[in-house]
């Protein structure tokens, strides 16, 4: 009955039924001598707030109800429509088409749409129990609501241009995915950072914040994953990083860098309206319900990446180097050659190297940083952790990159973006859905119970695409929706383009191996597409 709270237009509808009296116990009575096989068969073609409603009449119809919604549920629309309100409705109808009790409500706009705007109409629409995150992409990839094709579309962000109709209609646009997942919990918890004082980002508070979420509802602190959407002025790198010292090797992590968003949770923090503070990412957290009932199935998460860049060139080291606001530049050195290298010595070696093999590339060094790595109380350990920093120009004294954290004596590699390497990523990825939908081993995404799972359970996915990919760099169009569109037609699935994919993993995506033998983990990539698919296992039978 909790779930009633969740619309709130739907307290309205049950407080007519209680006005109507004797009489609608007649209609109850009546419609449930239809027997219960053919009034779940009516309940599950209702749309979700008429479902809802039903779920309120009475204690038989909310137990059909309940079996309905039995396995969890993807759903996810795209709108076109240039006016919010109007997009925000169609999307609405679409998701809110069949029965479905939303856990939690991902919503992505078009750069000229208000985000202000956008979050209050959404929020408002979904009840206070249900996390709420609305953010500005960079494009958007799901289902027309108008014409029920599939679309990757993208669009250019530019402050010169004039925001008029014509404008809107071609860059205004919204995609909003809701999921419902029995057994699991979804929180929202948000990383904080202080504009005064030394203490900046508060990275231990958002990891402790994440393990008390998770642990008021589940045995292990470490939850089943993290969707995580930050903004352009933060590193996150620092922040996946104690993530990855921090929380079990089993929790997915993926998400959108470069963004602006809202969120609404009930666990609201004061600290984020205060004048002296704000919030610098959000993560949605999914955490296992120790609690769950014995006639729910568990939901898994598997995660795929698709890499679209290509090294190149030898292996340097970091020389000296200088931090500048926000960029780093430095000299390094090679075991071939004496001295140290400037940047136009380093640039001109690479370009020598690549020739005419890719026009216009963009250019990134993966350097690879051993850190020390601490949560808290617990013990220090050393980490290895390979960052991509995109590489700005040089001349004959440094070669300049994006961000800072680079220290002398950290090796690196150039890496280029690459559509050839994108295409075939991709065409191995499809083949490692292909091997999911059958029930095999997948890689690093491993399906237990083989003889127990059926192809038919996978039921959503989600993915996060950088905004450098789409038609003009595969020359194609629909390249990255391809892999799932190719294995799971009829499956719920939407995503964003974004400014830097996360996605918890190693070198081993790269395929490059570490010379030393360490683990060398990743967690923000460059030019890749990253897929979260969705499974269910149902319960085994009871003897």
């Amino acid at each position: 009955m909790d779930e009633l709270q969740s619309f709130p237009s739907l307290k309205k509808m049950s407080k007519a039924k209680e006005k109507t009296g004797s009489g609608s116990q007649n209609i109850v009575a009546t419609i449930d001598d239809l027997g219960d096989d053919l009034m779940q068969n009516i309940l599950t073609r209702l749309p979700a707030l008429s479902f809802a409603s039903a779920a309120c009449v009475s204690r038989s119809w909310n137990s059909l109800c309940h079996r309905v919604l039995s396995v969890p549920k993807l759903c996810s629309a795209v709108s076109f429509n240039p006016t919010l309100e109007n997009a925000v409705n169609e999307v609405m109808d679409k998701v809110l088409l069949e029965p479905i009790r939303p856990h939690f409500v991902m919503v992505s706009i078009g750069p000229y749409f208000c985000l202000q705007a956008a979050f209050q109409m959404i929020e408002g629409k979904f009840g206070t129990r249900i996390p709420v995150i609305v953010n500005v992409c960079e494009g958007v990839i799901g289902r027309n609501v108008l014409t029920d094709q599939f679309v990757e579309v993208q669009w250019e962000i530019t402050e010169e241009e004039d925001h008029g109709a014509e404008l809107l209609e071609e860059k205004g646009g919204i995609s909003m995915t809701i999921g419902f997942l029995p057994g699991l919990k979804v929180h929202i918890v948000p990383l904080l950072f202080r504009n005064k004082g030394p203490q900046g980002i508060l990275i231990d508070d958002f990891v402790m914040d994440i393990k008390g979420a998770t642990s008021t509802v589940s045995d292990p602190a470490s939850p089943a994953g993290i969707i995580l959407f930050s903004d352009r002025e933060t590193d996150i790198n620092p922040v996946l990083q104690t993530l990855e010292y921090a929380l079990s090797e089993d929790t997915f992590i993926v998400g959108g860098g470069g963004c602006q968003f809202l969120y609404r949770s009930d666990n609201r923090n004061t600290i984020t309206n205060s004048p002296n503070s704000g919030c610098a990412a959000v993560a949605l957290v999914f955490a296992r319900d120790a609690n769950k009932p014995l006639d729910i199935g568990e939901t898994k998460f598997h995660v795929m990446l698709s890499t679209g860049i290509s090294p190149i060139g030898p292996t340097y080291k970091a020389a000296s180097v200088k931090s500048r606001q926000n960029s780093t530049w430095l000299t390094a050195s090679r075991e071939t050659v004496r001295g140290h290298l400037d940047g136009q010595a380093i640039l001109e070696e690479i370009y020598d190297e690549l020739g005419d093999r890719i026009q216009y590339p963009a250019f990134y060094i993966g350097v690879t940083k051993r850190r020390k790595c601490s949560f808290g109380m617990e013990r220090v350990r050393r980490m290895q952790f390979l960052e991509f920093h995109e590489v700005r120009g040089g001349d004959e004294e440094y070669l300049i990159v994006n961000s800072v954290g680079i220290k002398t004596g950290d090796p690196f590699r150039f890496y280029i973006s690459d559509s050839g390497a994108a295409l075939s990523s991709c065409t191995k990825l499809s083949n490692n859905l292909r091997h999911l939908k059958l029930g095999c081993d997948c890689g690093n995404n491993h399906v237990s119970d083989v003889d127990h799972f059926d192809k038919s359970n996978v039921f959503g996915g989600i993915i996060f695409t950088c905004c450098g990919r789409g038609d003009s760099f595969f020359g194609l169009a629909g390249i990255d929706s391809s892999p799932f569109l190719k294995n799971f037609p009829g499956v719920a699935f939407g995503g964003t383009y974004c400014a830097g994919e996360i996605c918890r993993g190693n070198l081993n995506l790269y395929d490059q191996d570490n010379e030393e033998g360490d683990l060398v983990h990743c967690s923000q990539h460059v030019y890749s597409a990253v897929y979260l698919v969705m499974t269910y296992c149902p319960p085994l039978p009871q003897h």
